[in-house]
């Protein structure tokens, strides 16, 4: 069956001589794709490029319900970079970010709020120059998405005990954030997007 989607891709690696496996975030969830003879073929609809690490796709593709490998139809930018490309330290944060994701992503489902935050994410890291915090603020705000997202209650405490996602005045046995490193991931807790 032939869906319509938007993606995020996360990953791309050679497969064979011609061949690409591609891992992408889509709206209907993670999806990864095999694109048959894309690196010997010149004249077809589908071009390496469009495969780099957090560009963002729509996508015509054929979603397999037994196998884990789909094919894409067609595939087209849906937000060209502007900045991303040509600038190292974007680039530079995206592949780190794209590593993060592939790694950290593995629910097949469809998550609408996670899409939409990669999306938003990733056009405002385009449309910014000062970026330099910005693969941290990204970071946090995933773990919401993730499920693990630090407890802000209690933020006057002495310690952030890092296996229990909390702020704490009682002193934690190991595993805990104290003195300068606290005060850093204070002030990250309020930073967001639009500042």
């Amino acid at each position: 069956m032939l869906f319509n989607t938007k993606a995020i891709v996360l990953s791309a690696i050679k497969y064979s001589d011609a061949d690409l496996i591609v891992k992408c975030y889509t709206q209907k969830g993670l999806k990864s794709y095999l694109l048959k003879r894309i690196l010997k073929s010149k004249k077809g609809k589908l071009k390496t490029a469009y495969f780099q690490p957090l560009t963002q796709l729509e996508l015509i593709a054929k979603h397999n319900s037994k196998g884990n490998l789909n094919f894409i139809r067609e595939a087209k930018i849906s937000y060209p970079y502007h900045s991303i490309g040509i600038q190292i330290t974007k680039q530079t944060i995206t592949l780190f970010l794209s590593e993060v994701l592939s790694k950290s992503i593995r629910e097949e489902e469809t998550n609408a709020h996670l899409f939409e935050f990669l999306e938003t994410a990733l056009i405002w890291l385009d449309t910014h120059d000062r970026v330099s915090n910005f693969h941290l603020l990204f970071l946090l705000e995933l773990t919401k998405h993730l499920g693990f997202y630090p407890e802000k209650k209690d933020e006057n405490a002495l310690f952030f005990d890092l296996e229990e996602g909390c702020f704490t005045n009682s002193i934690p046995r190991k595993n805990v954030v104290t003195g300068e490193n606290l005060i850093h991931l204070k002030a990250l807790l309020g930073i967001n997007f639009e500042g």
